[in-house]
């Protein structure tokens, strides 16, 4: 850049040096550039003649320079040969350390050099002609050189830096091949010329904390974990291979030993122990002292090795041991920025440095001043009953902590101890305490701090946010970063803390000083699925361009428990850094916020520094994430925090905060409930008779094609493609808008508007059922991968009430809109255009989860989850049997909600319940049975047709209980005796009724939704009628609808299954291509050695 402007430049000096400084970061490299190469001139020069020469060069620029007239003595023009000439003499200088200082080099160099001299006095300078004439000279010039100099590693650094500084075209070697560490390196290089205060020495800046709240999630992959393989022989381990191939690479070149010997050897003994581990995973424990002493590795080199696979692994995925690795490099920054402030910017290299004479203790000073500065505390709230506990898993959680103290000496664990002690009385009570504790020597750790608490916190709150409050006492320093326990950090992003915290003390915010920085994220789990994908992207647009707008202009970003920064004395005397409230509170983080900004405080985002965070990767995981985000919105549009933020904003700032918080899921339900009320208006109408009317009216036709226009040109709109605005703007600003076309594309491609519409339907689900009966409950989503296939059974559990029967019945309204309406058949793309995007919805709640769920189209796992959705429906429940069990278990906790809610609300949910009722009043009059009648005798006696069938099962349903297994002739007879009535009946009704087969089909949509409506209000009345004989029909009546369900959802994949390229399409759907090669691959060597994944 430097180069084309002084080519550029041919008049003035000061035009020169204006456009040069106009960045700075190009003026500093171009002083840099020119002092490093008068030092490395002068360090290869020993005759003073030569040396003579460059002094001369010297004193003629600098001259220019200060009499301002470089552009008239110099052809800048020119300058390009010199760079590449320099380019090259660096070259030959860094190649002579590894080839050795033979005499063809230094000839070389020499010749380099009087290239380089005849370039800047005869084409460059031009009165420099006379410098290389020289009488007295005895030798030719630059014969002599000194290459001592390249022995020392400062001077070979310069020649390196110089040489970055001089190319213009970066060559492809020094691009790593690593897409990760191209990111991080482009983002951390972008961020530098970002706005950020400047940054004070370590002595001087703010001392901060970090807390982390941790539960029983994932500390550190056991080798068993990693060996476990799923269905399709697929292990963690395996998978991560495939994700991280270049990664693994290079680790397995770091472990491997160096002789070919050692290393067959090491992999033969890494096959046998990872096929043990593998076995015993699947089997279970192993008591054998022969097998159990299979499983430990031969010698102390091999376990090592073990141990740094299992590291390998959790650092790519969602673990503690993650989290903890990241946050200490806040430490490791902090330690290294210390000694550079001691030693000063210029000095980069220590052993050239008097001071660091006495290394040891220097080094000891600078952790200590890190250790002053920065504290870092997991509150791990069942750490002590982890320490006691019989099961293995939460045992090896407790050792796994404890290797983290050992690994990390300056990282503390609090954690809520129970003890038990008698009381005054002699009686056992328990007592507990805020405990601190931290790593001793190899194999202990030492309690630093015991604080006695009134009770058991999460007895009063929520768990997450008392895990965080009573830990909050431990924490040190001015400033408190909250980190989730699925987040990690980079070195590099930690060098820039000591800038973030100066933004506390900023002064263009004048009197509003910041309150909580707001930090951008990198989601790192975007790689794993196509889900995961969506979700990332979904994920970076909020916490950048999303979050950037909250928080300037409009002035509504709170905290979402994101790795936001607290001023840490102004929140711990306001009542700490999260409400934990029970139920009210579910979303705790955002309480925070609301609580900050009703006290005055100032929230900021700040986009140069960024933290990494996971994500939910599977379907069944996002809708559990998704649905506890919405439960908390419902309980927030319930809260008095709402209330009182909405009353002290102005006008313009109000309806920002309302549409970026719970006006958002309120305006999403509202646009499902509008489908809702156009379709059942639109049935009221074609059922009664009244379209058809309206629609011979004059005036109605001569707007039907204005109206299909309007229609046309929203209809685009109504598939929601306003929501994907900002991820296509935030990919389009940072990679480009061809990236973000593309990428937008290929999302489409994928199927991310079947997940968007999805969810849509999750959030309008849990939002409104949370607003009717409240008691919103915390949902975990795990973190772990999605590389298994989840059965049919537990997708029904969990999406049949808020997607399946939704889905279902707006299928019902559109199919009798098509069967009885009139209105478009005149005109099929008006039809098409009010219709599509409601049969879209439908299509999507109710087959997303099964097209995003792995390998759910294969024919084995097709019929494995019939005969496990079959096995589900009949198991009768009990004491002890839990929803995953027994369907009869699952439907009672399906109406938990119904059981403590208000009276007003389960009045509300019987009156929206009576819509069934439309089906049925409206599509008997239809009938060709009723020969147009509309007497009411008709509609009564549908009921009575209803009331038999209801009866007739009723009677099945007795007689299975009352004749069993034992009297199984009895329970067939009676069968037989109902199945030959009704054949007579349908008989007759043929016969002599002039019933149709489109009469029946009509009564089946008819009596359908009627029968729902008896379940739902028998439900709704379950307290009243649950003793009563009514209720075993009720429940039996609900058993047959949730088999209808499951059948009509079934028969779909059952008749996909049977094409073996629907699978394969999924599979490359889902995951990537080198994921999906490995799939196919895993299948083959399902049964062989693991020696493939160590090589």
């Amino acid at each position: 850049m430097a180069l084309d402007i002084a080519k550029s430049v041919k008049k003035r000096d000061e035009e020169l040096l204006r456009r040069i400084k106009q960045d700075p970061y190009t003026y500093y490299a171009v002083i840099e550039c020119y002092e490093t190469l008068l030092d490395i001139l002068y360090s290869l020069i020993e005759a003073t003649s030569d040396m003579k020469v460059v002094d001369q060069i010297r004193e003629n620029l600098e001259e220019s320079i200060h009499n301002r007239s470089l552009v008239r003595d110099f052809r800048l023009d020119e300058l390009h040969l010199l760079s590449d000439k320099f380019n090259k003499l660096l070259g030959l200088l860094l190649d002579i350390e590894q080839e050795g200082n033979d005499t063809v080099k230094m000839t070389q160099i020499a010749n380099l050099l009087q290239d380089t001299m005849e370039i800047i006095t005869q084409d460059i300078m031009k009165n420099g002609q006379g410098i290389l004439k020289d009488e007295n000279r005895e030798s030719q010039l630059f014969a002599n050189i000194n290459l001592d100099s390249i022995k020392d590693e400062a001077w070979r650094e310069k020649c390196v830096r110089l040489r970055l500084l001089l190319t213009t075209k970066e060559s492809a070697i020094y691009v790593p091949i690593n897409l990760e560490a191209r990111r991080r390196m482009t983002f951390f290089a972008n961020s530098l010329f970002m706005k950020m205060p400047r940054a004070p020495q370590v002595s001087s800046m703010m001392s901060f904390s970090v807390l982390t709240p941790y539960f029983k999630e994932e500390v550190l992959f056991s080798t068993e974990d990693l060996h476990k393989k799923n269905e399709d022989g697929i292990s963690i381990l395996f998978y991560l291979q495939k994700i991280y191939p270049d990664e693994w690479k290079n680790f397995f070149e770091r472990i491997k030993p160096k002789d070919e010997e050692s290393r067959k050897s090491m992999l033969d003994e890494i096959s046998r122990w990872a096929s043990y581990r593998g076995q015993t995973a699947r089997t279970g424990k192993v008591t054998n002292s022969t097998e159990r002493a299979k499983l430990e590795p031969k010698d102390e080199f091999l376990k090592a090795r073990m141990d740094e696979i299992s590291l390998w692994a959790s650092y790519r995925g969602q673990t503690l041991t993650r989290t903890v690795r990241g946050m200490m490099y806040y430490r490791k920054a902090l330690e290294i920025q210390c000694s550079q402030d001691k030693n000063g910017i210029a000095k980069l290299d220590r052993r050239t440095d008097p001071s660091y004479q006495d290394g040891e203790s220097v080094a000891d000073m600078d952790l200590a001043i890190a250790d002053i500065k920065f504290t870092y505390v997991v509150s791990c709230q069942v750490y002590g009953m982890q320490k006691v506990s019989k099961d293995s898993k939460e045992k090896a959680r407790y050792l796994n902590i404890l290797n983290l103290m050992m690994m990390y000496p300056s990282l503390r664990i609090a954690y809520i101890d129970e003890v038990e002690a008698p009381n005054k009385d002699g009686m056992t009570e328990k007592t507990y305490y805020s405990v601190l504790v931290k790593g001793v020597g190899e194999k202990y750790d030492e309690e630093i701090y015991r604080i006695k608490l009134p009770g058991k916190p999460t007895n009063i709150g929520e768990g997450k946010p008392e895990n965080q409050n009573h830990a909050i006492i431990f924490t040190r320093g001015e400033a408190l970063q909250v980190i989730d326990m699925n987040q990690d950090n980079y070195l590099e992003e930690a060098f820039k803390m000591r800038n973030v915290l100066e933004e506390f003390e900023s002064d263009k915010y004048g009197k509003s000083k910041p309150t909580i920085l707001g930090l951008r994220e990198h989601i790192f789990t975007g790689s794993v699925s196509s889900l995961a994908w969506f979700m990332s992207n979904q994920e970076t647009s909020f916490v950048t361009i999303g979050q950037r707008v909250l928080a300037n202009p409009l002035k509504v970003r709170f905290h979402y428990g994101h790795p936001d920064i607290f001023d840490r004395l102004f929140h711990i005397t306001r009542g700490g850094i999260s409400k934990a409230s029970k139920t009210i509170n579910l979303s705790e983080d955002i309480f925070s916020g609301f609580n900050s900004t009703m006290r005055g405080g100032n929230i900021t985002h700040h986009e140069y520094m960024q933290v990494g965070k996971g994500r939910d990767v599977g379907m069944n995981q996002i809708s559990s994430f998704e649905a506890k985000v919405a439960n908390g919105n419902g309980e927030q549009t319930l809260s008095r925090d709402i209330y009182r933020l909405g009353r002290r904003f102005d006008f313009y700032r109000m309806l920002s905060f309302y549409f970026t918080t719970v006006g958002f899921y309120f305006s999403s339900m509202v646009t499902v409930l509008t489908v809702y009320v156009f379709l059942y208006g639109r049935l009221y109408l074609v059922l009664s008779g009244l379209e058809k009317s309206i629609l011979l009216d004059p005036r109605i036709q001569e707007n039907i094609e204005p109206l299909q226009n309007v229609l046309a040109s929203q209809s685009v709109f109504q598939l929601g493609l306003l929501l994907v605005l900002p991820m296509v703007m935030e990919v389009g600003l940072e990679k480009g808008f061809r990236t973000a076309l593309g990428e937008f594309i290929i999302m489409q491609l994928q199927l991310a508007s079947v997940f968007f519409t999805f969810q849509l339907g999750t959030k309008t689900h849990y939002y409104g059922r949370t607003i009717l009966h409240g008691g919103a409950k915390y949902i975990p989503t795990g973190r772990g991968f999605v590389v298994y296939h989840a059965k049919f059974a537990e997708n029904y559990r969990m999406y049949s009430r808020s997607h399946f029967v939704k889905g279902l019945e707006l299928l019902i309204l559109l199919v009798v809109y098509l069967a009885y309406g009139r209105s478009y058949r005149t005109s099929t793309s008006l039809y098409l255009f009010v219709t599509f995007s409601i049969w879209f919805m439908v299509a999507s709640w109710l087959f997303a989860p099964f097209i995003f769920n792995p390998s759910c189209f294969e024919w084995q796992k097709t019929v494995d989850d019939w005969t496990d959705w079959r096995k589900w429906m009949g198991n009768r429940g009990g004491i002890g049997m839990s929803g995953e069990q027994s369907w009869e278990a699952w439907w009672r906790s399906e109406q938990a909600h119904l059981r403590k809610t208000s009276i007003r609300a389960l009045i509300l949910e019987i009156l929206m319940s009576l819509r069934f009722l439309i089906y049925q009043y409206g599509i008997v009059y239809h009938l060709k049975i009723a020969r147009h009648s509309t007497s009411i005798l008709v509609y009564g006696l549908s009921w009575l047709v209803m009331l038999t069938v209801l009866v007739v099962l009723k009677m099945v349903s007795i007689g299975r209980q009352k004749f069993g297994t034992d009297l199984q002739l009895m329970f067939r007879i009676l069968k037989g005796i109902l199945f030959l009535g009704f054949v007579t009946v349908m008989a007759v009704l043929f016969a002599i009724g002039g019933l149709t087969i489109t009469d029946v089909l009509a009564c089946t949509l008819g009596f359908l939704p009627t029968g729902w409506c008896i379940l739902l209000i028998g439900q709704a009345c379950a307290p009243m009628i649950e003793r009563t004989i009514l209720w075993d029909s009720i429940q039996e009546l609900g058993r047959a609808y949730d088999n209808i369900m499951g059948l009509i959802l079934f028969l779909p994949i059952g008749f996909l299954s049977w094409f073996p390229f629907v699978s394969e399409f999924q599979t490359r759907l889902l995951f990537n291509q080198a994921f999906s090669r490995g799939l196919q691959i895993s299948r083959i060597l399902a049964g062989q050695k693991d020696i493939g994944e160590f090589e």
